[in-house]
C-alpha cells in the first residue's frame, strides 16, 4: 500500500515537473517569437527608411542632371541661334550686294550698247579714210619712183641692207656690253665666294717661335740638369740637336732651335727627366730614344686627326704620318699643318660653290705642302718632293696636278688646281698668319697713309686692319661727292703702282657735311 502511494506520488511529481517544463519551454518560445517579430519589424522599418532616402537622393540626382542637360541645351540653342542670325545677316548683305551689281551690269550694258553703235559708225569712217590713204600712198610711191629712178623692190632691198648694218652695229655694242657685265658679275661672284670661304674658315693663328721655356720645380734643378762639368747638358744637346740655355730666369730653362719637332722632343724628354729625378748621360739617351719612339705614334695620330677633321678617306698610312710631321714644321712662323688644313677647307668650300670636285680640291689642298715634312732630309724642292711622294703612295693624277700648280711652276689645267693656288695665297696672306718684320710693317703703313694724304682735298688718312684698309677723310668744301668717287679710284691705282703688299687694300673715302646753327 505504501509502495503504491510512493509510486503514485513519484508519478505525480514527475508529471508536475513535465508540465512545468513544457510550460516554461512554451513561454520561452513565445518570447523568442515575439522578439523575432519585433526585430523583423525594426529591420523592415530601417529598410523602408533607407529605400526612401536613396529614392530621394536618386530624385535629386536626376533633377540635377536634368537641369544641367537643360542648361547645356539652352546654351547650344542660343549659340546655334546666334550663328543662324549671323548667317542670315550675311546672306541679306550678299543679296543686297548682288542686287547692286546686277543694277551696275545693266547700266554698263546700256552704255556698251551705245558705244558699240558709235564704234560701228567710226569703223565705217575709218575704212573709208583707210581707202583714201592707200590711194595717196600709191600716188606718192609712184612719184618717189619717178624721182629716185628706183623701183619699190630696189628701195626695199636698200632699206633692208641699211637695217641689217644698223642691227650688226647694235649687236656688236650689245655683245661688248654683255661681256663687260659678265666680267663684272664674275668678279663679284668670285669675291663673294672667296669672302664666304674666308669667313667660314675663321682659324686663329699664333706665330711659332724658335724657343721653348721649360718650368722647373726649383732653381736647384738647374745644377742637376747641367751635371758635373756640364756632362748632362752636353748629353741632352747631343741627343736632341737643340741648345739648352740655363740663365738667370727663375725656375726655368730655355730650349732653342729652329726645328719645332726636335724642340718638342727635347721639352718632353727634359720634363720626363725632371719628374723621374735620375739625370745622367745614360738615362738622358734612354729617355730621348723613348720619347722619339712615342713621337712616331703621336705624329701618326696628328695626321689621322687632320684627315678625320676634313673628312678625307683612303689616305696611305705613310702620307698620314707625313701630315703629322707637318704639325712640327713652320714656314715664316706659320704652322704648316694648320696652314694645310685651312687651304684644304678654303679650296673645298670654293669648289662646292663652283660645283666642281670637292674631294679633289680638299685632298690637293691638304697635301700641297707635304714635301716640307721631309725637305730637310731629301734633295730637291718641297714641290718636287711632294709630287714624288703623292705618286709613290697612290694619289690620283688630278690631285697631283692640283697640288703641283700651287706655286705657278706648272700651268693649271683644272679648276681644282686654280682653287688650291688661290686658297694657298689666301691662307698665307691673311693678317697674322705669317710674321713680318715690325719695322717693315710700320714703314708700309706709314707709306700707305702718306700716299693717301698726298692728294688734294684730303684732311686725314688712317691705315686700319693691319694695313688691309685705308680710310681717307676729305674736306667737303673742296671736293664734291662725284670727286670723292674718283679720288678713291685714283688712290687705289697709286697704291697698286707704288706699294708691294699681300692680298688687297680697301680704299674708303669719307666726305661729311655738317650744318650747325644755334637757337637763341
Amino acid at each position: 500500500m505504501n509502495n503504491t502511494l510512493l509510486i503514485a506520488a513519484i508519478g505525480g511529481a514527475a508529471l508536475a515537473v513535465i508540465v512545468l517544463w513544457w510550460f516554461f519551454i512554451r513561454r520561452a518560445a513565445a518570447q523568442a517569437h515575439a522578439q523575432a517579430v519585433r526585430e523583423s519589424q525594426k529591420l523592415i522599418e530601417e529598410a523602408k527608411r533607407e529605400a526612401e532616402s536613396k529614392l530621394r537622393e536618386a530624385e535629386l540626382t536626376a533633377k540635377e542632371k536634368l537641369h544641367q542637360a537643360r542648361s547645356e541645351f539652352d546654351r547650344a540653342s542660343r549659340k546655334r541661334r546666334s550663328e543662324l542670325e549671323k548667317l542670315e545677316r550675311r546672306l541679306t548683305q550678299k543679296e543686297d550686294t548682288l542686287d547692286k551689281r546686277l543694277d551696275d551690269f545693266a547700266d554698263k550694258e546700256k552704255v556698251l550698247s551705245k558705244r558699240e553703235s558709235s564704234i560701228g559708225g567710226r569703223e565705217k569712217r575709218l575704212d573709208q579714210q583707210q581707202g583714201e590713204l592707200d590711194e595717196l600712198i600709191q600716188q606718192e610711191r609712184g612719184k618717189l619712183e619717178q624721182i629716185a629712178g628706183l623701183t619699190a623692190q630696189q628701195a626695199k632691198e636698200e632699206l633692208i641692207q641699211s637695217m641689217q648694218n644698223e642691227a650688226r652695229m647694235d649687236a656688236a655694242h650689245m655683245v661688248s656690253r654683255l661681256e663687260e657685265e659678265a666680267r663684272e658679275q664674275a668678279a663679284r661672284k668670285a669675291q663673294n665666294i672667296v669672302g664666304m670661304a674666308i669667313q667660314r674658315a675663321a682659324s686663329d693663328y699664333v706665330a711659332e717661335t724658335t724657343v721653348t721655356a721649360v718650368m722647373l720645380p726649383s732653381d736647384e734643378m738647374k745644377g742637376r740638369i747641367i751635371g758635373r762639368e756640364g756632362r748632362n747638358i752636353r748629353a741632352l744637346e747631343a741627343a736632341t740637336g737643340v741648345d739648352l740655355i740655363v740663365d738667370d730666369t727663375p725656375e726655368a730653362v730655355i730650349l732653342s732651335g729652329f726645328d719645332p719637332f726636335r724642340r718638342e722632343i727635347a721639352r718632353t724628354a727634359l720634363e720626363k727627366l725632371i719628374t723621374d729625378g735620375r739625370i745622367h748621360p745614360a738615362r738622358i739617351e734612354e729617355v730621348v730614344e723613348k720619347v722619339k719612339a712615342d713621337f712616331e705614334q703621336r705624329i701618326r695620330q696628328e695626321g689621322e686627326a687632320a684627315l678625320l677633321e676634313l673628312n678625307i678617306p683612303n689616305v696611305h698610312l705613310e702620307l698620314a704620318k707625313l701630315l703629322g710631321r707637318l704639325r712640327y714644321r713652320t714656314s715664316y712662323g706659320q704652322n704648316v699643318l694648320q696652314h694645310s688644313k685651312e687651304v684644304a677647307f678654303l679650296a673645298g668650300t670654293m669648289a662646292a660653290e663652283l660645283k666642281v670636285s670637292v674631294p679633289i680640291a680638299k685632298r690637293a689642298g691638304l697635301m700641297h705642302d707635304i714635301g716640307k715634312a721631309v725637305d730637310r732630309e731629301m734633295e730637291g724642292t718641297h714641290l718636287e718632293i711632294g709630287i714624288s711622294l703623292l705618286r709613290k703612295y697612290g694619289e690620283s693624277e688630278e690631285v697631283v696636278h692640283a697640288m703641283a700648280c700651287h706655286h705657278g711652276d706648272y700651268d693649271p689645267e683644272t679648276v681644282e688646281a686654280v682653287l688650291v693656288t688661290a686658297a694657298d695665297a689666301l691662307s698665307a696672306a691673311r693678317p697674322g698668319a705669317r710674321r713680318e718684320i715690325l719695322e717693315t710693317y710700320v714703314k708700309r703703313l706709314e707709306k700707305l697713309e702718306e700716299l693717301a694724304s698726298s692728294f688734294k682735298g684730303v684732311q686725314k688718312s688712317f691705315a686700319i686692319q693691319a694695313g688691309r684698309e685705308i680710310r681717307v677723310i676729305v674736306d667737303s668744301k673742296k671736293l664734291a661727292d662725284e670727286e670723292a668717287v674718283w679720288l678713291s679710284r685714283d688712290i687705289a691705282k697709286k697704291v697698286e703702282a707704288e706699294l708691294t703688299y699681300p692680298g688687297q687694300i680697301k680704299v674708303t673715302v669719307i666726305r661729311e657735311t655738317r650744318s650747325i646753327e644755334y637757337a637763341k
